[in-house]
């Protein structure tokens, strides 16, 4: 829900006469449709930018994979969160395409918000895309929970990927995973006539917090809390009441750390079985929360682990807004509610010590044999395939009809062209000749295999269609 990412508007600005599409399309006009997991889609040719390349990884499904990374730290996650008193209902199976309403409408992302853009999603047409969070599935999991007993599960947990068109290197990829909790509390009734008896619903959440601190009391490895309850610039909403919203933020907080402790402990337990230095080994965690903002959580936070020497970001939460209860069919007033998401890719990528997020994806055994269900095992490189550089540059037209490309979009392009044999593109160039007033912009690929040697001959046929591409979809001129 709650995984939020600033991917800056970095646009290339060029003129491009008789162009005025000149997105990319990367389903040609021919094709009238096109299948996901076994669905069919109309095509709309000025929405439509999915690419053949993602389309054959909305099946990979790794965080359903027990042995596999990912997987791996789901598992444990989800096991975590149930050992109290299994009040989590567990959902991995929803599709990756989604409605631009469950997406973005449902959950008050403004119409002019980046992540609606073309640049930004990956859109199968006007009204379906694959979703860029788990959070497009929250609104059903609430409701679901509204049919369910309180007795028998009060929250969820969602784990699913997510698309994003993003930079290409070690740490991005176009698809990662995320993982969605929430708890709620439906409102009690109080005793009028003795106001020393509490409302049913915060009795109740006194007893499942002392339940967290009870557990969080039997781990391993003990963690030094930096806590900020403060509401100073992170106010909470008018309907709670102080008393809830402490008790909330005090339940979603244990329940955080709770995570944390797992996972962290699992990797410490795993250091301790290594050769390395006992004495670099942690004999304690320190967490902090610091003060954060979400469109849809208010009081909202994040937290950090202090890791390696640095302060890392683990998860973003807070307290549900009201909104979102009330679109999932809850009365004005009634509940009240936390919600947490985190990336499962960037937590597993330092688990497991894994250097490139492409691993995650190779179908090598090498890799995969070397993680089993329930344990945090460093990755042991197999081989160091040397990688190979190409640069290409490009004059941006000047002509009398002005297009906006992102960066985005090249990356696209090398992207669906080569694949995973991809490590890092970045702009290294840019200048404005004053002569002509034409503007140039270089790109440095770095091509580099996980699994076998490259040639030189596949390489040069590579960047070649890279070129051409380039010509083709913006009609750059390729220096």
């Amino acid at each position: 829900m709650l995984q939020t990412k600033a991917i800056s508007s970095k646009l290339l600005r060029w003129n491009i006469k008789g162009f005025a599409t000149a997105r990319v399309t990367y389903i040609e006009s021919a094709c009238d449709s096109l299948f996901v997991n076994k669905k069919e889609y109309k095509v709309n040719q000025e929405w439509t930018n999915v690419t053949p390349t993602i389309l054959n990884l909305t099946a990979r499904a790794l965080f359903l994979k027990n042995n596999h990374p990912i997987g791996i730290l789901r598992n444990m996650i989800e096991n975590k969160m149930n050992i109290i008193d299994n009040s989590y209902s567990i959902h991995n199976n929803f599709k990756p395409v989604v409605s631009t309403f469950e997406n973005f409408d449902s959950l008050g992302f403004p119409m002019d918000h980046p992540g609606r853009s073309k640049s930004d999603t990956y859109y199968i047409n006007k009204d379906f895309l694959l979703r860029t969070h788990t959070s497009a599935h929250e609104i059903a999991c609430f409701k679901q929970l509204k049919g369910t007993p309180s007795d028998v599960k009060s929250g969820f947990l969602i784990s699913a990927d997510v698309y994003r068109r993003d930079e290409i290197d070690r740490t991005h990829y176009p698809v990662f995973h995320q993982m969605e909790g929430a708890r709620i509390w439906e409102r009690g009734t109080e005793d009028k006539e003795n106001d020393s008896i509490e409302p049913t619903h915060i009795t109740q959440m006194r007893k499942d917090i002392d339940k967290l601190h009870k557990q969080l009391e039997k781990e391993e490895t003990k963690i030094i809390v930096q806590d900020n309850a403060s509401l100073d610039d992170n106010p909470k909403q008018d309907y709670m009441t102080d008393l809830e919203v402490d008790l909330c933020q005090q339940h979603l907080k244990r329940s955080v750390e709770l995570v944390v402790a797992e996972v962290f402990n699992k990797k410490i337990q795993s250091m301790k079985q290594s050769k390395m230095n006992q004495d670099e080994i942690p004999k304690e965690l320190k967490v902090r929360w610091i003060k954060a903002y979400f469109p849809w959580t208010a009081p909202s936070w994040e937290i950090e682990v202090w890791w390696q020497g640095e302060w890392l970001e683990i998860c973003g939460c807070g307290l549900v807004r009201q909104d979102v209860l009330i679109k999932s069919g809850y009365a004005k007033d009634s509940t009240i509610g936390w919600a947490f998401g985190l990336g499962l890719d960037r937590i597993a990528m330092l688990l497991f010590e894994v250097p490139d997020i492409r691993l995650f994806w190779s179908l090598d055994s090498r890799f995969h044999d070397q993680f089993q269900k329930n344990e945090i095992t460093p990755f042991v490189p197999y081989s160091k395939y040397p990688g190979t550089t190409r640069d290409v540059a490009f004059w941006l037209p000047d002509d009398n009809l002005e297009v906006e490309v992102h960066e985005n979009d090249i990356m696209e392009i090398v992207r669906n062209v080569a694949g995973d044999l991809v490590e890092y593109v970045k702009l290294i160039d840019e200048f404005k000749n004053p002569k002509t007033g034409k503007t140039s912009q270089c790109y440095r690929i770095n091509y580099q295999s996980m699994d076998r040697n490259i040639t030189n001959e596949e390489i040069n046929k590579l960047q070649e269609t890279v070129r051409k591409e380039l010509t083709r979809k913006y009609n750059l001129e390729v220096r």
